[in-house]
């Protein structure tokens, strides 16, 4: 992947190249070509860094709304197919958001959400699990103007059966739709793990009718709703095309690279599927649901490493024409032994399944799930465990509703009070029967619902 240093290098000769073919005096087609290089260069860079380039002034860090991503710190690696680090803490989200160029959500956000929509936040709000965004103080000024926005989320269906670090963005996502009373849209992006993974296209699509199901069982209003697979939509909806088509008229080669880390032995599929994971930011990409509106902004609740996606996507839209959607992003989900990693839907050992029976989540929970216990019984009730790395904590976080009870778990955790075993027996008393009731509703979905959710159609949308 370039750095901004690497590109600043490189648009520093192109500009003394270009003065060296001007003092030769070389063709004009030889000067003109010359000079459209470095303008591309030249955007490359801003996007890259956020900054205009500067000849004499090499790269400085910038919080810059739309800055691309600076170069990953050692520990940390954070990108849309990759999340690692060397911390049992899990990734650290204050640098991200240094890095990534979006804000933190302060409690006076959380505070407004509340105001606005006369709801208590979600406790993902609550918790700093939700913990970054891009302009949500403008969704919630048009909100409180009476002017509408649509949600936009998605999945990428690499096999039939989800994980519960899966329902975050969706859980959240309904909290959304309920509190605020707009309309959504899925991307199921089978077309992505076709280009990335080693799957028929097939396999891919009958995926996505799966893990449709799984979304749809969150409860999601069928008359606000839109879930559409890739494969089929691209297809069917010309105005959704032209949108891609536009967004890749507009972000060059080298863009790509520096944002995504692709390379020259890459598939022309993944360089240009960003595009399309960028279109349905642009209302007018549903014409089913806004004619030919192109004025309804869209807000994305996603997990942070899915970013770099909607960086690129503020920075075209307004050269096409179009408003930046806005952003809220979630922490990670972290794999059961520990939260070096995300869950791994191929690892059956590393997640809890939505397919799971009670059994299976009991022994997955006491065998794997990574403790922030002591060695002993003895040293534990004396120095207490360390919840900040214990991984039926973190998973409690995300799924224990009541604050007051999770504090008191967390501080008798930490006293020594509550045991390992007796802390892991609290995570599956509250992962059983929540993933009971998703499988009955489950069964509920039949195929004929997954078509109504599935067929563009208007929905439900004030203006």
């Amino acid at each position: 992947m370039s750095s901004p240093m690497d590109l600043y290098e490189q648009l520093t000769a192109q500009g003394l190249a270009v003065r060296h073919i001007k003092a030769q005096k070389g063709n004009k087609a030889e000067v003109e070509s010359a000079v459209q290089l470095l303008l591309r260069m030249k955007e490359d860079y801003k996007l890259l860094t956020g900054q205009d380039y500067q000849a004499g002034r090499p790269p400085t860090h910038t919080e810059d709304d739309d800055a691309g991503p600076a170069e990953d710190d050692e520990d940390d690696q954070v990108n849309p197919w990759n999340v690692s680090t060397s911390s049992a803490k899990g990734v650290d989200y204050d640098k991200l958001i240094v890095r990534f160029g979006s804000c933190k959500i302060e409690q006076e956000l959380v505070d407004r959400i509340a105001r606005v929509t006369g709801k208590t936040p979600h406790h993902f709000l609550r918790r700093g699990i939700f913990f970054s965004h891009r302009d949500m103080h403008q969704i919630l000024d048009a909100y409180e103007s009476r002017k509408s926005f649509y949600l936009y989320t998605g999945r990428g269906p690499s096999s039939g059966a989800m994980h519960v670090g899966h329902l975050i963005p969706f859980l959240f996502t309904k909290w959304l739709q309920d509190v605020f009373d707009v309309p959504l849209v899925v991307q199921m992006t089978d077309d992505e793990k076709y280009l990335w993974k080693d799957l028929s296209l097939e396999d891919c699509h009958r995926y996505t009718l799966e893990n449709a199901r799984d979304i749809i069982a969150c409860g999601f209003d069928p008359d606000k709703t839109f879930i559409f697979s890739d494969l089929d939509y691209m297809g069917a909806s010309p105005s959704f095309y032209r949108n891609v088509v536009k967004v890749q008229k507009h972000v060059t080669f080298n863009q790509v690279k520096g944002i995504f880390g692709f390379t020259d032995s890459d598939c022309i599929g993944k360089i240009s599927f960003p595009a399309i994971q960028a279109a349905p930011s642009f209302s007018n990409s549903f014409p089913q649901i806004f004619g030919d509106r192109n004025d309804v902004q869209c807000l994305i609740p996603c997990a942070i490493d899915q970013d770099p996606y909607f960086r690129m996507t503020r920075d075209v839209a307004p050269r096409i024409g179009y408003l930046k959607p806005a952003l809220l992003h979630s922490t990670f989900f972290p794999a059961l032994q520990g939260a070096q990693t995300k869950m791994s839907a191929s690892d059956a050992n590393s997640s809890i399944f939505l397919t799971d029976t009670a059994k299976q989540i009991k022994n997955k929970v006491n065998k794997h799930a990574f403790s922030g216990g002591k060695d002993t019984v003895e040293e534990h009730r004396k120095l207490g465990g360390n919840p900040d790395v214990d991984v039926s904590f973190m998973y409690l976080t995300f799924f224990l509703e009541d604050d007051e009870q999770l504090e008191k778990i967390r501080q008798d955790y930490r006293s020594g009070a509550l045991l390992t075993g007796e802390l892991k027996k609290c995570l599956i008393e509250t992962l059983q029967p929540m993933i009971a009731a998703h499988q009955e509703r489950r069964k509920l979905v039949t195929d004929e619902t997954v078509r109504q959710f599935m067929t563009p159609r208007k929905l439900l949308f004030n203006c």
